[in-house]
């Protein structure tokens, strides 16, 4: 399939309230769009192999990367480089929609801390 939407992609549930659509699952490359309610986040940890880059579409993301907090909007985007210690959280009001996008893919490859 070349056109894709999160309609149309694989979907998943995470942290019990969160929602994940595989827009490319690839063995290579992942590009999920995500979406976070208000008040959830994800617990720290990192990827050995997967490098990551989070691009925001609504809401704000706080992102905590190597005891770091960086809050970033809608249309701004962050790196997290292989072996980071990061962790994604939603204090703001409204949902935090965004994309994520690993190389190779992250799932298999996270270590909880």
């Amino acid at each position: 399939m070349a056109v894709t939407n999160n309609r149309l992609a694989e979907h998943y549930t995470w942290g019990n309230q969160c929602d994940g659509w595989h827009l490319v699952k690839s063995k290579n490359l992942s590009v999920i769009q995500e979406r976070v309610p208000s008040g959830c986040s994800e617990s720290r940890h990192f990827h050995t192999k997967a490098e990551q880059f989070f691009f925001i579409l609504s809401g704000i993301a706080t992102m905590e990367l190597e005891g770091e907090i960086f809050k970033v909007k809608p249309s701004e985007g962050i790196y997290i480089p292989a072996g980071s210690k990061h962790k994604l959280s939603n204090l703001h009001e409204m949902d935090l929609v965004f994309t994520v996008t690993s190389t190779p893919p992250s799932h298999g490859d996270r270590i909880e801390i």
